[in-house]
């Protein structure tokens, strides 16, 4: 059987040159890792709507979505991962901890010094170089 096929995005939210990152809790899958928030692709979504959706309901903020960053796959023991990472400005509110243990706001040449979640790693990867 192959293994379930999860579609994701996430956002690369550039605030004055550093860029928010974000540690999942505990208690869920890859725990205490770090990501560039996001979430699934639902259903009759685009990957822009669901990145906008997405940042409201995870961090409670609006953002405007920009240019795609890069798109790549990783299987975990869960499923394959395809993960779409969007450039993006914060437009409004604070990042408010709903679904994570806590965020930082880090230059790019920063960001290696955090345990990526593996399918961010690419585009940790992309941002520090640029």
């Amino acid at each position: 059987m192959s293994p379930k096929q999860i579609n994701v995005v996430g956002a690369v939210i550039d605030r004055g040159g550093r860029i928010l990152c974000a540690q999942r809790g505990p208690n869920g899958s890859l725990g205490g890792m770090w990501e560039f928030p996001g979430g699934k692709i639902e259903n009759g979504e685009s990957p822009r709507e669901a990145l906008i959706r997405e940042i409201d309901e995870e961090l409670r903020c609006e953002v405007v979505v920009g240019e795609e960053v890069t798109t790549t796959s990783h299987e975990y023991d869960f499923g394959v991962v395809t993960l779409t990472t969007f450039w993006c400005e914060l437009v409004a509110g604070t990042p408010t901890l709903t679904e994570h243990a806590e965020v930082r706001w880090l230059a790019p040449t920063e960001l290696d010094q955090l345990e990526w979640a593996p399918a961010d790693v690419p585009a940790v990867a992309i941002i520090g170089s640029a």
